[in-house]
């Protein structure tokens, strides 16, 4: 990331103090974008289903993990649905305290609420059986990227699935000011999960967004 990340504490300093005046809501989570929550999930539920089930190298359901989980409504819509308990890590407090009312009766599956940044996060190893990570790699250094794959990996049941689904830019790395954040090229983020000794199984575009937001993939991992 070049000069991007020379001075780490600001990247990350500056991106949690942007999300601590962000709204607690669908629409605060999407930047504005809460219409395109139920497509978002329709893909996603989709993607990830050809891998779940029993037999020969499928996913288990026992237990996911939301990377940058917000105020839940990946955990809500698409996670709980499909497993019996799930975790949520976030580094905004506010965010964590909301889900357990947005959730509902539901949050009784939610094993923890993490609140940390993905970059000192660590999960607990031989744990989860689908680590999602959505929207959120952008706040991660391509080092710090790096490092938190690989201990995802170690956190992973047998048969096991780690789950990138993010913004992608055209060409190069495209910072943002505004969140603290960057968008990486599809080729920059696939160097990435190989250096981090991942290989990708699976890759799709999400249709149906916006023509003016970025281009939006899913990877899945292991």
């Amino acid at each position: 990331m070049g000069d991007i990340a020379e001075d780490q504490t600001t990247f990350y300093s500056n991106a949690e103090d942007y999300w601590k005046d962000v709204p607690p809501t669908v629409d605060g989570m999407l930047g504005g974008y809460g219409s395109i929550s139920s497509i978002d999930i329709n893909g996603s539920k989709a993607f990830l289903k050809t891998f779940l089930g029993v037999g020969e190298g499928q996913t288990g359901t026992g237990c996911a993990l939301d990377c940058g989980a917000g105020i839940g409504r990946i955990t809500k819509r698409l996670l709980l649905p499909l497993f019996q308990t799930v975790d949520m890590v976030d580094v905004t407090r506010e965010f964590l305290d909301k889900a357990k009312p947005y959730l509902g009766e539901e949050s009784q599956r939610v094993g923890n609420y993490f609140c940390c940044g993905l970059q000192e996060f660590e999960p607990e190893g031989g744990r989860y059986d689908v680590i999602w990570i959505q929207w959120v790699i952008g706040h991660l250094t391509d080092d710090h990227l790096i490092e938190f794959l690989r201990r995802c990996q170690k956190a992973l049941r047998p048969n096991g699935l780690i789950v990138i689904k993010d913004n992608v830019s055209y060409e190069g790395v495209v910072p943002d000011e505004v969140d603290s954040s960057v968008c990486r090229d599809l080729e920059i983020v696939r160097s990435l999960v190989g250096r981090a000794g991942l290989r990708i199984v699976r890759e799709e575009q999400q249709t149906n967004f916006p023509k003016e937001i970025y281009q939006v993939h899913t990877l899945a991992l292991r």
